[in-house]
């Protein structure tokens, strides 16, 4: 997709990963880019092509105003997400509950909303930012894994019944990035900067699926060969 003159919205456009897509999607040539979070602040460049505007993606009323508010998009990032962390089995419901809310239905909802202005405005896309993890989970991140491969599933269909309106859908699965959201826990992290580049870039070459690190290029090689092997690494 020409990046040249569009129009994007990004959710969660506050901090971390959000932040870096809005700077490079502006890098790439977006000539206004929505920064929406729940109470509309942004962490992200000043820039008079940011414009911000408040965004809840668990808020039916609050996507309808947004869609509302920015008729003219041609590129939808859906990034918010929430992660509580918890096993299986000893994980708590209402945790597990959010993070399906938020992650899987927020992203449906806001996707709904758009798609009439999109379509309007094709030819356009959808980024969702997902997770490796969706296709093989961590046990101690086991609802949140869960409400990313819902995430993923629905992509797919979306990217089915989006195509034929000029809507294409890229798909997004990072391994851990070094934001707020993974603080503390030690693993390799990925500066959200590159992770960020390399989705922007993919969009821009319209491709519909993108391992944007390294460490998520790595697995992407074994989860393409070898699910069940996929499982069980990340599983410890």
């Amino acid at each position: 997709m020409n990046l040249t003159g569009s129009v994007a919205l990004v959710t969660g456009a506050n901090r971390g990963l959000g932040a870096r897509l809005v700077s490079e999607l502006l890098r790439a040539g977006a000539a206004k880019v929505y920064a929406t979070s729940r109470t509309g602040r942004t962490g992200g460049p000043e820039d008079p092509r940011v414009q911000p505007l408040v965004l809840d993606v668990t808020d039916p009323d609050s996507v309808t105003a947004a869609a509302q508010a920015a008729p003219d998009v041609t590129v939808l990032v859906n990034n918010a997400g929430v992660l509580a962390f918890g096993s299986a089995l000893d994980g708590d419901l209402a945790d597990f509950e959010r993070d399906l809310h938020t992650n899987y239905l927020g992203t449906l909802r806001v996707t709904r909303a758009f798609a009439p202005a999109l379509e309007h405005n094709a030819p356009a896309s959808v980024v969702n930012v997902l997770t490796l993890i969706a296709l093989a989970p961590v046990g101690l991140m086991a609802g949140y894994s869960a409400s990313k491969a819902a995430a993923h599933s629905i992509t797919q269909a979306l990217r089915a019944e989006l195509r034929p309106r000029g809507i294409t859908v890229l798909g997004a699965y990072p391994g851990g990035i070094d934001t707020d959201m993974l603080a503390g826990v030690e693993a390799e992290k990925a500066p959200p900067h590159l992770v960020a580049s390399r989705i922007v870039s993919a969009l821009a070459a319209g491709e519909p699926v993108v391992f944007p690190d390294d460490a998520s290029a790595a697995a992407s090689a074994v989860y393409l060969t070898d699910p069940l092997r996929l499982e069980q690494m990340l599983t410890g």
